[in-house]
């Protein structure tokens, strides 16, 4: 099917957390510029804006990503109405404010079932139609807080950095089959991200006040004033998506650009530093 103002196919996309933020506007940029999505939340009266907007093409579907079988559902009945998916869009997800050891158990293993295991989910329901028709692209949205690590977000960080690793391996396994990979690296976007979607521990040890217990607050504060824009980065991600050569990893907003060129050039230093040392573990042969 192609879009009549474009001599690009219409594509087909899957998208979870839809209900707000960066998953909301990427659904809306996308049924905009006349693709069909499966606009997904885990209440769907949160995307009916969208739907009575784009009638067929947007397909609301309730998806809980920490239930397989809620995401078994939901990609069936996508693949069903739209004849399969070509773009997949892991968003959904949150923050956790908490230093290391304030940390919740229960929270922390709800935030990897989330952050981690739901999207290992939505990728197993999704891959075998991708594979069979050896085309496809899978963009999973982790942060610049996939590539540095700040007091008080440690657990968040943590779900990050195992997505970043995740993707780059899943981009190896498939890109021979047609399939391609991104991983959207948000900075700060003006989202609930930083607002009523933030959970976060409730002990509070004295000792981390100046370190966890100040970037709690910095966090909290900052919400709302954050200088990326959800609209222009759910264009980005779509211009990644059309692209002949879609990037691996793609950094959305100045903060995670400066931050990202900061992170390098300090992992650069302390490499050269401690070259030396470095090679000193090799085995000498006499």
């Amino acid at each position: 099917m192609f879009d009549s103002n474009s001599t690009a196919l219409t594509k087909t996309w899957l998208i979870t957390g839809c209900s707000s933020g960066l998953g909301h506007a990427l659904a809306e940029h996308a049924l905009d510029r006349g693709d069909n999505v499966a606009v997904t939340a885990r209440d769907t009266t949160a995307v009916s804006d969208l739907v009575g907007r784009h009638g067929e093409r947007a397909l609301p579907l309730t998806l809980d990503v920490t239930d397989a079988r809620s995401v078994g559902d939901a990609v069936e009945r996508a693949e069903e109405h739209f004849g399969g998916i070509d773009v997949l869009v892991n968003n959904a997800g949150y923050g956790y404010l908490s230093a290391v050891e304030e940390g919740e158990d229960e929270a922390v293993r709800a935030l990897f079932d989330t952050n981690v295991h739901g999207v290992v989910t939505v990728l197993k329901a999704v891959l075998p139609g991708m594979r069979a028709r050896r085309a496809g692209h899978i963009v999973n949205v982790s942060s610049f807080g996939g590539l540095a690590a700040f007091a008080a977000t440690g657990y968040y960080h943590a779900t990050k950095f195992a997505l970043e690793g995740l993707s780059e391996s899943l981009a190896a396994e498939v890109e021979p089959l047609g399939i391609h990979v991104t991983i959207a690296e948000p900075g700060g976007l003006r989202t609930q991200w930083a607002g009523s979607s933030m959970q976060q521990s409730a002990r509070h040890i004295d000792d981390y006040a100046p370190t966890a217990g100040a970037r709690r607050t910095s966090t909290l504060g900052v919400s709302g004033k954050q200088p990326g824009d959800p609209d222009r980065a759910a264009a980005a991600i779509g211009a990644a998506v059309d692209s002949e050569q879609p990037p691996l990893r793609l950094l959305l907003g100045s903060d995670a650009l400066g931050g990202a060129r900061t992170r390098l050039r300090r992992l650069a230093g302390e490499i050269d530093i401690n070259e030396a040392l470095t090679l000193s573990a090799d085995f000498v042969e006499e």
